[in-house]
Formats: structure tokens, sequence, C-alpha cells
């Protein structure tokens, strides 16, 4: 029974002998949350006011830092990944639950919260939608590694920037164009290459709808509203369309 298979998770052994635990949905959404209070407190703190561009902007590049965290795990624990996958293969198989759901339901010990063993396990459950995530010869693979070690500086850059001016206008338009382009692109093409591989016929609609779709359109949707803002610095030379 997969209770008692040695290749279980320590996040789920862990969370057995402590009652110090948190569900990672949960520990995901907390620490998004903090990261996005930071940016507009900080805001409102240097100037006094709010703006739903600067927050949205700053919601996103949040979101953006942890799952470069998972994806840095993702690298890290490699090896860990392509064993875990079956494993979570053989879950669904008995439960009927999806790996992805329980993971993210699962709770996690507090110890580790930021173990990237715990963290790249979401990769090993996000494979039976995707099985990409377990093969390092596949594009989604490598354009999750690299988004994960190469965006997370000009992230901060523009998290920053953007609550407090402290670049000029036009060079932060500059790195928003290169970060925002680059994640429309990657996106995109992580689709297409999903779609031509063929690996939507083993899912269905629904998660398709979810999985695909609805989880990986955040990087598009906010890279062409960075896009937009991006010109906007550069054309007018301030930082007014953040209300600046």
């Amino acid at each position: 029974m997969p209770e008692n298979r040695a290749d279980r998770a320590p996040s789920e052994a862990d969370a057995r002998r402590t009652r110090f635990a948190i569900p990672a949905l949960l520990f995901t959404a907390l620490v998004i949350a903090v990261l996005t209070a930071a940016g507009v407190g900080a805001r409102f703190w240097a100037r006094g006011d709010f703006d739903i561009v600067h927050a949205l902007l700053t919601l996103f590049f949040s979101i953006n830092l942890w799952i470069c965290y998972w994806e840095i795990c993702l690298y890290l624990r490699r090896d860990h990944v392509e064993r875990r996958a079956g494993y979570w293969r053989e879950r669904q198989r008995e439960t009927g639950r999806k790996p992805a759901i329980e993971f993210l339901t699962g709770n996690i010990p507090l110890t580790g919260v930021f173990s990237p063993t715990v963290w790249a396990d979401v990769w090993a459950a996000y494979s039976e939608i995707d099985e990409s995530y377990a093969d390092r010869r596949t594009y989604g693979y490598n354009v999750d590694i690299a988004n994960g070690f190469v965006t997370p500086v000009p992230t901060l850059i523009l998290y920053a920037a953007y609550t407090f001016d402290f670049l000029p206008a036009a060079a932060a338009g500059i790195v928003g164009a290169m970060l925002f382009w680059q994640l429309t692109y990657a996106t995109s093409v992580y689709w297409v290459s999903f779609f031509g591989a063929g690996r939507h016929t083993r899912i269905g609609r629904k998660d398709l709808y979810i999985y695909i779709w609805a989880l990986n359109s955040p990087w598009v949707l906010f890279a062409l509203l960075g896009l937009y803002v991006s010109i906007r610095l550069v054309a007018d030379g301030d930082y007014s369309v953040l209300g600046h």
C-alpha cells in the first residue's frame, strides 16, 4: 500500500509525527500574500497611496518568485522527481484522487517548509498531468528550470523599482520588456509543445482547462500587462503609468 512505501515524501512521513504542520496550498498562499503585502505596504509607507497596476504586478512578481523556488527544487531534486512520478501514478490508481490536489492539500511539517525535496514533489505529482516534468529531455522541464534560475533577479529588481522608483524609468522599462517578453514567449511555446506532443489527449477536458490553461495563463496575461507598463515607462520617461 502507498502508506508503507519507502519512497514516501519526507513531508508526508514527518507530518504524521508532528502536530506542527500546514497544508502545502495554505503555506503557498501565505508566502505569496506576505510578499504581495510587503510590496504594496512598502509603497503605501513610502508614498502614502495605492495603485491597482502596481498591486497586480506585485502579486505576479510574488507568484513568480515562489514558483521560481519550486523550479530550482525541480533541478536540485530531479532524480527524486523521476522516482516519485511512479509513486503518484500508483497512488492515483488506488485512491482516484488527483496527485496535484493530494499534494497541495496534504500537510507538510513546519520544520520542512523550505525543503527542496518537499517542493520538488509537487512536480512529481504534476507529472500525472504533464509527464514532461519527470523527463529532463523535454522543453517543459528545461524551460521551467531556466525560469527558476534566470528570472528571480530581474523580478526582484522590478519589484523594488515599481515600489520605490529607484531606477530611471527607461531602465526599468528595458528590464521589464526583456523579462515580460521572455515569460510570454516561453509560456506560449510551452503550450505549443504540450499540444504538439499530443499530451492533451491523455487528460480530460476539465484537467486541460485547469492545469494547462488556467495555471499557466498568469505568465501570459500578467506579462502582457507588464509589457504595456514597460513600453510606457520607456516612452513616458517616468513612472506615471504606475501612479507615481
